[in-house]
């Protein structure tokens, strides 16, 4: 038996939409189950997004404070968007969210890992980038709004974040996500064995 996910779709027998959002939407679809039952399913119709753990050349990963209404929360993240433009370029949209959210560029990028968030009520897929050789980026800050403007910043020791993680003092699934998988990765065949930061991505399929 071979361990990797696989595409696969299931008859649809009626598929209706009861909510259009700004971003997202939400979906109800009559799903036949293998036992020939029909089975209604909702979910949310998600674009998808990309984060990124910028790490510096002191081992510190960059982290942005910020208020996530949904969970009455501040929440140290790493930064991340949305993929806005049907077909992006991931990486392209990664680099806009370093530069937006942090005033950062980076020269090195790689494939960190790609997750599904919550598989089981909405289809939204992340790509998570390692990016190194951090610096401050060339121009003005962007322009931020709304809760963006709440923003605050550190850059914490990987070591310092795991521990953190473990105790169950930081939440959030990308940087929990990304945090774990560069240990392993360097405890494995090391950053540089990680894809290139243009590695197919099926789960949202992009230009170059």
């Amino acid at each position: 038996m071979t361990i990797k996910d696989t595409p696969e779709e299931w008859e649809i027998r009626a598929t209706e939409t009861p909510f259009v959002g700004n971003k997202t939407s939400v979906r109800t679809d009559e799903v036949v189950m293998p036992d020939g039952s029909v089975v209604r399913r909702d979910y949310q119709v998600h674009p998808g997004s990309v984060a990124v753990l910028a790490l510096d050349g002191e081992d510190r990963v960059l982290l942005i404070r910020q208020y996530r209404h949904p969970v009455r929360q501040k929440l140290w993240e790493i930064p991340a968007g949305l993929l806005d433009v049907p077909g992006e370029n991931p990486l392209h949209a990664a680099q806009r969210e370093l530069y937006e959210e942090a005033h950062v560029k980076a020269e090195d990028w790689r494939v960190l890992t790609d997750l599904y968030t919550t598989p089981g009520g909405c289809d939204e897929a992340v790509r998570i980038f390692l990016a190194r050789d951090l610096s401050e980026a060339d121009g003005e800050r962007f322009a931020s709004e709304h809760e963006e403007t709440d923003l605050e910043y550190a850059r914490v020791p990987v070591d310092e974040l795991v521990r953190l993680l473990l105790a169950g003092d930081l939440h959030n699934n990308c940087l929990v996500t990304g945090v774990l998988s560069l240990v392993a990765a360097r405890t494995g065949d090391g950053l540089d064995a990680l894809r290139p930061a243009d590695a197919p991505w099926p789960a949202r399929p992009f230009e170059s």
